[in-house]
C-alpha cells in the first residue's frame, strides 16, 4: 500500500512546472509504482493557452476548481469546463486550454507517465518508460 499527499511532493522531483510556465503538476502515482496509469494534481495558469495533443496517451481529467475553455482542435467544438466537469481524451484528440481562471485538476494518464515528460513543439507527451 502507497499513502502519500500532494503536499509532501511539493518542490521534490514529481513536482514538475512546465518549460512554457503555463502550469505546474504534481505527480502523485507515477509508472514506478507498476500500477498501470499515473495520477497527477495539476493547475494550469489564469490568462495562459496551452495546445496539447496526447498521441501516445490517453488522458481522463476532472476540474476541481477554476474555469476553462476546451477546444477540440479537430472538430473546432469548445466546452467550458468548470468544478465537477470531466473530460476524456479517448480518441488522442488535440486540443487547446484557454484558462480564465486559475484550472485546478486530476489528471489520470494510460500508459503511465514517468514524472519527466513536458509537451513537444506539438504539444505532445514523449512516450519514455522506466527502467526495470
Amino acid at each position: 500500500m502507497i499513502v502519500r499527499s500532494f503536499k509532501e511532493i511539493e518542490g521534490t522531483d514529481r513536482h514538475v512546472k512546465s518549460a512554457s510556465g503555463t502550469w505546474e503538476s504534481k505527480r502523485i502515482v507515477l509508472a514506478k509504482e507498476k500500477v498501470g496509469f499515473s495520477v497527477h494534481e495539476t493547475i494550469l495558469y489564469a490568462g495562459t493557452e496551452t495546445d496539447m495533443w496526447y498521441a501516445n496517451h490517453i488522458e481522463a481529467v476532472v476540474c476541481t476548481k477554476g474555469d476553462a475553455e476546451l477546444t477540440d482542435r479537430e472538430t473546432g467544438k469548445t466546452y467550458h469546463i468548470t468544478p465537477g466537469t470531466m473530460y476524456l481524451l479517448d480518441g488522442h484528440e488535440r486540443h487547446t486550454l484557454k484558462v480564465k481562471e486559475d484550472f485546478h485538476c486530476i489528471c489520470v494518464f494510460n500508459p503511465p507517465v514517468t514524472g519527466r515528460e513536458d509537451h513537444d513543439e506539438n504539444g505532445v507527451y514523449p512516450l519514455l518508460t522506466e527502467e526495470v
